[in-house]
């Protein structure tokens, strides 16, 4: 484990002593045991002095502003500008990780700039967003300032979105959520083999975190799977992740999959072609999930919205920019009065495929 060098810090209440000379931390299921001057596997939550503390607490990277439909969210404020930014580090170990700079800290923590809650959520709003999401890296092991963050956002009536791996432990899990209105929770595969030799975890906390959304949150939800060739695209296992999607979460969570290209220690793996991704997708339609989308590919095959009842296209993509809006009002078909799940309002925005960054003062 790595040494800690504390610079913005915060403290953390999940943690428990034990042992005359550790703590254990209890945001994850990881459960690191730390001695003073320790960083659990994160790299950013350490022992300082005998308490647990984030130790990026304030500072962030990557921060743009992004289409809505990039998190991936398709059904949530769709064609909106949402206020992007990661801090550094990870719960998880994934060999094909497509934001390992941020994710692998500490050495990514030093890139990391000044950026308060209040300021954050005062750019978001100078620069019209809808909503900040906390993304890039995992969210969940800068528990503490993405709460404060979100906070800020709602006072001044801003949505947050977390975009995670979902693991996480009961505790936090359900201080964190309080706090959102949408995720975006990435199911990596459907075995925990695959869990435990590619991303350094196990399923069954990810799948805990998918039932407590659905079931005892009013979070919008949708769910991502990364299709890497032979590692997790095989069909029986496309049968089994959607058939479980709709006996546990129901039929109305959106499903994207989108396409792996060789990155972070994976790099022998050829990219997912365009065929593995529509035909998982027609995989998940023939199991009873209404809204499946192929993400990541160029053009409109894949993207669209379409009422579940009578097939009438809703919102016409073309990658992340939005070509046709058909929804009338409270997000119901025009041609069948069917509501089409989720969080829409009567005109969708127009901020189309623009990523502009974004750099804060001070």
């Amino acid at each position: 484990m790595e040494s800690v060098r504390p610079s913005a810090t915060a403290p953390s209440g999940f943690w428990r002593p034990a042992g005359p000379d550790r703590l254990e931390c209890g945001i994850c299921p990881r459960r690191c045991r730390l001695r003073d001057g320790q960083r659990g596997f994160c790299g950013v939550r350490g022992n300082v002095g005998g308490a647990l503390v984030l130790l990026v607490y304030g500072r962030a990277g990557g921060m743009c502003v992004d289409p809505i439909e990039k998190k991936p969210l398709h059904h949530f404020l769709p064609g909106t500008p949402v206020l992007s930014f990661g801090t550094a580090g990870c719960n998880l170990g994934c060999r094909f990780c497509q934001n390992w700079s941020l994710s692998r800290a500490p050495a990514a923590a030093a890139g990391l700039a000044p950026a308060g809650p209040e300021a954050i959520a005062r750019a978001a709003l100078e620069r019209n967003c809808r909503s900040v999401a906390f993304t890039y890296n995992d969210p969940v092991v800068a528990h503490e300032y993405c709460l404060d963050t979100a906070q800020a956002c709602r006072e001044r009536g801003l949505r947050t979105v977390a975009v995670s791996a979902g693991y996480q432990c009961p505790g936090p899990r359900e201080a964190f959520y309080r706090h959102m209105d949408a995720a975006n929770i990435d199911l990596k595969g459907f075995t925990d083999r695959f869990y435990r030799r590619y991303c350094a975890g196990r399923l069954e906390p990810v799948l805990d975190t998918l039932r407590y959304l659905r079931r005892e949150t009013g979070v919008w939800l949708e769910v991502t799977t990364l299709l890497i060739p032979g590692l997790n695209d095989a069909p029986a296992e496309l049968e089994a992740l959607t058939g479980w999607m709709v006996a546990n979460l129901g039929p109305d969570v959106p499903l994207h999959f989108s396409a792996f290209h060789p990155d972070g220690r994976l790099l022998e793996v050829p990219p997912t072609p365009r065929g593995t991704l529509l035909a998982a997708r027609g995989i998940a339609l023939a199991n009873g999930i209404r809204h499946v989308y192929a993400g990541n590919l160029p053009g409109r095959e894949g993207t669209a919205t379409r009422c579940h009842r009578c097939g009438h296209l809703l919102i016409g993509r073309d990658g992340y920019d939005l070509w046709a809006w058909e929804l009338a009002p409270e997000g119901r078909c025009p041609r069948c009065g069917t509501r089409c799940p989720g969080v829409f309002e009567a005109r969708p925005g127009a901020w189309g495929s623009r990523r502009m960054p974004v750099h804060l003062e001070g």
